[in-house]
């Protein structure tokens, strides 16, 4: 097995000791970084998202891999910064104003970061003004919203009206996600997309910040 496929396997196992251990010996061995990021640590995550979606594993698994992925992003991340490589994309991500709940949220930052993402995570009771601002200020594409409460779901609507307002509405896409929504409440309020788990975040994600560029 090379160092690589190490990385990627410790990673699965949720063993972050190990992870650091491979990550800098690849790092030691002037592997490419982004070649250890990309075949490494986001393969060993992308595995995690599919065994999570085919229900194989379960969410303190999927935990002890973030830990572990992790483990290895703080050796690569000032490598990345100092060589100037780019991210995939960059998105903002939280729950709305008003909802408290965000175990949901995290997940979804924890597959967005593992498939190579800049997540900009602004936790839960998260205003309008917030979500617009920030997306504005870091150039992110793709603003995620996640509500568990029905009473919290019109806030989502009021993040597409304000970006309407400000002229960013079809400049930026729109995912949510949360229990009691659906694809049908997402159209109506004019959401870009309704995620129903981390994995299909990750997938939309993708199809936005590809399009985009």
């Amino acid at each position: 097995m090379n160092i690589l496929q190490e990385i990627s396997v410790q990673l699965q196992q949720g063993n972050p000791k190990k992870v650091a251990e491979f990550t800098q010996q690849a790092i030691n061995e002037n592997i490419d970084t982004k070649t250890i990021l990309d075949n490494g640590l986001i393969a060993g995550m992308a595995v995690i998202g599919e065994k999570f979606k085919a229900h194989e594993i379960f969410l303190p698994d999927v935990l002890l891999a973030a830990k572990a992925m992790y483990a290895g992003m703080d050796l690569l991340k000032p490598l990345l910064v100092k060589e100037g490589i780019p991210t995939i994309g960059k998105v903002v991500i939280g729950t709305v104003q008003g909802d408290l709940h965000d175990i949901g949220k995290n997940l979804v930052v924890i597959m967005l970061r593992g498939a190579g993402f800049e997540v900009f995570d602004l936790g839960n009771d998260v205003s309008p003004e917030k979500f617009l601002e920030t997306a504005v200020k870091e150039n992110a594409i793709v603003i995620g919203m996640s509500a568990l409460l029905t009473t919290t779901m019109p806030v989502m609507k009021k993040v597409i009206d304000l970006a309407k307002e400000r002229h960013l509405y079809g400049k930026k896409k729109f995912i949510v996600g949360g229990a009691p929504l659906s694809a049908d409440y997402a159209a109506e309020i004019g959401a870009s997309a309704y995620c129903f788990d981390g994995m299909s975040a990750v997938e939309t994600v993708k199809r936005f910040t590809t399009t985009s560029s």
